[in-house]
């Protein structure tokens, strides 16, 4: 008989007592779903995008939303601090020295999938979408795709498009037309 494993969940509240102790100080995490996940090193190409995309919708955007490259954003109904590569969110200023932007301070996220696609396209799409969070898009980077999740209802997104061209307008925004080929380029 195989005896039964249990795996220790972690609360939001664990998680800043981990970090504010310095016990997390040397590794790249994030807590998805009340665990805490080793993040890969950053490549390259991961690096570029996120960068390059981030300054493009700062131009598009203005003082209309805040551009936050990697940084966490905070999900209470799932227990999770995820860290979106690119999250569009509200402009709350210093707000945000209180808290990371919740769900409905976020307009959209971006994820940039060069070795992650499977982490991206199941466990934090689902955690997103559990937040409502209305539009997350995924650039594969194996593949030079744009995967656009919208619709969210029951913890996973209901619609879902992939794009190689044209153009497509986040729904926070719909008077601003993003160029595919500039987040796959």
């Amino acid at each position: 008989m195989t005896p039964h494993v249990a795996i220790a969940k972690w609360t939001l509240e664990d998680y800043h007592q981990m970090i504010a102790a310095g016990i997390l100080s040397d590794r790249r995490v994030e807590l998805l779903n009340g665990e805490i996940i080793e993040l890969p090193p950053e490549g390259e190409p991961h690096a570029y995008y996120t960068s390059t995309v981030g300054n493009y919708l700062r131009t598009l955007l203005g003082n209309r939303a805040q551009i936050s490259e990697g940084h966490p954003i905070t999900i209470p109904a799932t227990q999770s601090e995820p860290e979106p590569d690119i999250a569009v969110v509200q402009p709350l200023g210093r707000e945000y020295l209180r808290h990371h932007p919740y769900p409905e301070n976020v307009f959209w996220l971006i994820e940039f999938s060069n070795t992650s696609l499977k982490k991206d396209s199941d466990p934090k799409a689902r955690a997103y979408a559990a937040a409502g969070i209305p539009d997350y898009w995924i650039v594969n980077l194996q593949t030079m795709e744009l995967i656009i999740m919208r619709d969210p209802a029951d913890g996973c997104y209901r619609s879902q498009n992939t794009l190689t061209e044209g153009t497509i307008a986040p729904i926070a925004f719909p008077d601003i037309s993003i160029s595919v080929r500039r987040l796959l380029d």
